[in-house]
C-alpha cells in the first residue's frame, strides 16, 4: 500500500467516525425532543390490579409522581405491593399483591396498561398524567392474542 492510499483510508475513516457521531447526536436530540415527557405536579390517577381469578382492586391516588413506579411506591400506603427485578429493559415485575406470575410455569406475566392501551414503557419510565388509569393485569400468554 502506498503512502497516498494510507492517507486516503485514514481520511475516509475519520470522516466516517465524525458522520457516525453526528448522526448519534441527531438521534439523541430527536429522542429527547419528541418522547413522552412526565407531567410535574399533583395528579389524580387510579392504579387497578386484576388478579388471576379476575378480581379487581383499585388504588385512587393524588400524586406528584412523574413515573408509574413512583406512583406504585406511593400506593404501597394503601396496600399495593410488588416485587420486581432490574433487567436489560427495566424492571420486570413478577409479583403483585403477593401473587406471582411466572412465565416459565404457566406462561403468565403481569401486563401493564394505561387508559386501556398496553404501556409503551417500563414502569420506571412510563409517564404519569392527570386522569390516567393504570391497569396491572395477571395475564396468561396465548398464541391467539
Amino acid at each position: 500500500m502506498t503512502e497516498g492510499n494510507k492517507k486516503k483510508l485514514s481520511w475516509k475513516g475519520i470522516v466516517g467516525v465524525v458522520a457516525f457521531v453526528a448522526l448519534m447526536v441527531a438521534f439523541a436530540f430527536c429522542y429527547n425532543t419528541f418522547r413522552e415527557k412526565p407531567v410535574e405536579g399533583s395528579k389524580s390517577i387510579v392504579i387497578e390490579v386484576v388478579n388471576k381469578p379476575g378480581e379487581s382492586t383499585e388504588y385512587p391516588l393524588q400524586t406528584d409522581a412523574e413515573y408509574l413506579q413512583q406512583a406504585m411506591d406511593e400506593a404501597a400506603e394503601y396496600g399495593l405491593t410488588y416485587v420486581g427485578e432490574e433487567g436489560p429493559y427495566g424492571i420486570s415485575v413478577s409479583e403483585v399483591n403477593g401473587e406471582v406470575a411466572d412465565y416459565n410455569v404457566d406462561q403468565s406475566y403481569w401486563g401493564f396498561f394505561v387508559n386501556g392501551e398496553y404501556c409503551n414503557y417500563g414502569i420506571s419510565t412510563q409517564p404519569v398524567e392527570d386522569g390516567d388509569t393504570f391497569s396491572i393485569i395477571y395475564t396468561i400468554y396465548s398464541a391467539t392474542e
